[in-house]
């Protein structure tokens, strides 16, 4: 299978995606379809076997429709611009054009040729600004099908008509006993209204997109590289792995590398989300797009073009915004069948006013009435309730650090009520690190023996003792005679001395007494030199700063909270009562981490489960949402459905909080969409006329409905003020 996105232009409302999406699954080959009306983006899966993209393109074009491919070239921030500037410039002509039509229509009773002057004023109106509309539904009719501008242009092609029959031929009604109405003035200013609301509502969705402008805007355009000696500026895209690039202070990061010269701080919060800016030396990665903030430094490329962090991060965000939720399921469903059920309320209502109404008033009313029907009714603000609040979303997500792979993710999570945590490099930092330091001798002294021997060694226990002495600025020698007992210990000469390092049984069973009282929850490790025990170095795996205030604010929200970890009960009970975690299940073999998760999903909870390592995949499926630390291995990050960058617990408080908010905005758009034409339609219809006399007026219709899009996507834009 292979997956195909195109751009499409000429969508202007949410039944134009279910038609393509309902045309599209028709065919064999086809098997996953999603249109995203927000981003105008079409997005499937299918056997290129059966169907190619040449004829997937021709049943988009068939349908009325421009696929365009989104490749580097085509940049869909120009085509947003290039269709805002259309709708302004249809508006302005629209307006210029309307407004002495409705002075005229209201203010200017008796005026010579009136209807003659209404009739030609109106021409531009319908004809050049309005001319997209009726062209749109020409192409929908001729393939049997019907939109959003189906309803506009028989509204307002109805009310233009009408007009001018009464313009120009009077004595049809004349013969009936009817005075002849116009209406150039409502379908004007339907048409202006209209172009109004879309050209809103463009500038409004634009900006659900703030985010990702941001993120995409953080790559410099240029690097400066050293080449055959010389310092040169060439682009960002002609960068290769393994060149040298320079960074000066106050400069951005152009691309992913490791620092081989200097040292900085540099502000990674664009990218992590995380305030404090980070310290990189020696050795150490630098993500592009990232600011440096005081050194100079010189770097090696380790990753280009499409595989470089911010790079993956948008197109992350990119898939994401692309997905539906399943909230949106009924909303699309509806969408589908709109403007059909729209047009059959339409002509039900003419009928009935034709029928039921006085006989002087009868046809002018049940004009109005229909054209009021298909104005007002709007399936663009069923179609706008979900995208926009996903799009708002995941882009508020990616700035803090939490990178949300598909839209259902937030909702699950909105609904979970259990959160397992594994233990390492989760709550713990992952790896291990020097404690305590027991011994009779000067500390800095026996810390020079200690890590000198261990200097050889390639165990990560040996890494912390050589860690901690470092950060001390000890100065190391390596060791000579170094041998190495796997699982055990090490020895060497340092400086002429000999000395042992290692567990309990290493030592003793050289034949020295090792009887100190420590935690079980801690490896020690005994330094024994000269044949003389001199002391011992206590090693665990620490909890991570922001461990303990990450699940203070869990239980607040009113989580259940469980650790997991393989470690033993005396080291589980022992991190958890740090962090004031009170279930937990100790003893966990990897492969059944995943079973744990189904026995808390047989008791109805819906989980959420939090790891790192290649030994969490499998739980990180099976859970309900799998959230896994930016600082974890690819596996688990393959494997989850919301990544934490940097692997910041804290963050897992904040994204859930952002589902929380995401969805709730997205049900405020939904009832107020579903509402809005539960009630307007039947207004328009004139159900109020027999009790208070009050029929709408399409020129109102039209501006509660452009209202009604533009209400739903300023209330998305809303989530950009969350404090999360």
């Amino acid at each position: 299978m292979k997956t195909f996105e195109i751009y499409i232009e000429g969508m202007h409302c949410a039944s134009c995606a279910a038609e393509i999406e309902a045309e599209l699954i028709k065919h064999d080959g086809i098997q996953h379809v999603n249109v995203n009306f927000a981003t105008k983006k079409l997005f499937l899966t299918y056997d290129s076997s059966l169907i190619s993209q040449e004829e997937l393109k021709k049943i988009i074009r068939d349908k009325g429709y421009t696929p365009k491919e989104i490749t580097e070239d085509l940049d869909t921030k120009d085509l947003e611009e290039k269709e805002f500037k259309e709708l302004r410039f249809n508006l302005i002509i629209s307006t210029i054009f309307t407004v002495p039509v409705l002075i005229i229509s209201m203010f200017i009773m008796h005026l010579p040729y009136k209807n003659l002057i209404l009739f030609l004023l109106s021409l531009p109106v319908i004809f050049w600004a309005g001319k997209q509309f009726y062209i749109r539904a020409f192409k929908a009719l001729k393939y049997f099908s019907a939109n959003m501008d189906t309803l506009i242009a028989v509204g307002t092609g109805s009310a233009f008509i009408f007009s001018m029959v009464s313009t120009f031929t009077p004595q049809v009604f004349e013969i009936s006993g009817q005075k002849p109405h116009v209406y150039y003035e409502v379908a004007d200013v339907i048409i202006t209204l209209i172009l109004f609301g879309r050209m809103l509502e463009a500038g409004a969705r634009s900006r659900t997109f703030l985010a990702m402008k941001k993120l995409i805007g953080l790559q410099p355009k240029t690097a400066r590289i050293i080449q055959d000696g010389i310092e040169k500026e060439i682009s960002v895209d002609d960068l290769k792995v393994e060149d040298i690039v320079i960074v000066r202070p106050g400069e951005k990061i152009p691309i992913d590398g490791v620092i081989i010269e200097g040292e900085s701080s540099i502000d990674e919060s664009m990218i992590t989300g995380e305030s404090m800016p980070a310290t990189k030396k020696t050795g150490y990665e630098v993500v592009g797009g990232t600011l440096n903030l005081s050194g100079s430094f010189r770097y090696k490329v380790i990753r280009v073009g499409k595989e470089t962090v911010l790079q993956q991060i948008i197109r992350m965000v990119q898939e994401a915004q692309n997905t539906k939720a399943p909230i949106q399921r009924f909303a699309d469903l509806i969408s589908g069948y709109f403007v059909t059920v729209v047009i059959i309320i339409a002509v039900l209502t003419f009928l009935i006013w034709i029928i039921f109404a006085p006989a002087e008033t009868r046809l002018s009313y049940a004009v109005i009435n229909f054209v009021s029907v298909l104005i007002i009714a709007c399936p663009c603000a069923l179609g706008l309730a979900t995208p926009t609040a996903i799009m708002v979303g995941t882009g508020i997500g990616a700035e803090n650090g939490i990178l949300i792979k598909n839209a259902a993710a937030l909702e699950i999570l909105y609904k979970a009520d259990t959160i397992i945590l594994d233990k390492t490099g989760t709550i713990t930092k992952g790896k291990p690190e020097v404690t305590d330091i027991f011994t009779d001798m000067e500390l800095n002294e026996f810390l020079y023996y200690a890590a000198s021997v261990e200097k050889l060694s390639e165990h990560p226990i040996a890494h912390s003792i050589v860690e901690k002495s470092e950060s001390k600025n000890i100065i190391l020698h390596y060791p000579q005679d170094f041998q190495s007992f796997s699982g055990q210990g090490v020895k060497g000469i340092v400086n002429g001395r000999t000395v042992f390092a290692g567990n309990k049984d290493f030592v003793e069973g050289q034949g020295f007494s090792a009887k100190k009282d420590v935690e079980e929850a801690e490896t020690v490790i005994f330094i024994v030199i000269d044949g003389e025990l001199k002391g011992f170095i206590t090693v665990a795996d620490t909890i991570k700063p922001d461990s303990k205030q990450a699940l203070k604010e869990l239980e607040a929200l009113n989580f259940e909270i469980i650790m997991l970890t393989g470690d033993n009960k005396k080291t589980a009970e022992n991190i958890a009562s740090q962090v004031g975690i009170k279930n937990f299940i100790a003893g966990v073999m990897p492969e059944n981490k995943a079973k744990e998760i189904k026995k808390c999903q047989n008791n109805r909870k819906i989980v959420i489960m939090v790891g790192d390592g290649i030994n969490d995949a499998p739980a990180l499926v099976q859970a309900d949402i799998g959230i896994a630390m930016g600082t974890g291995t690819d596996i688990a990050i393959e494997s989850s459905d919301i990544t934490l960058v940097q692997g910041n617990l804290t963050k897992l408080a904040k994204a859930i909080k952002l589902s929380r908010a995401t969805t709730s905005t997205i049900k405020q758009n939904l009832f107020f969409a579903f509402i809005y034409n539960v009630l307007g339609i039947p207004i328009a219809a004139g159900v109020l006329y027999p009790f208070f006399g009050i029929l709408l007026s399409p020129m109102f219709a039209a501006l509660a409905m452009s209202l009604s899009s533009i209400s739903v996507v300023t209330n998305s834009l809303r989530l950009r003020r969350i404090k999360l």
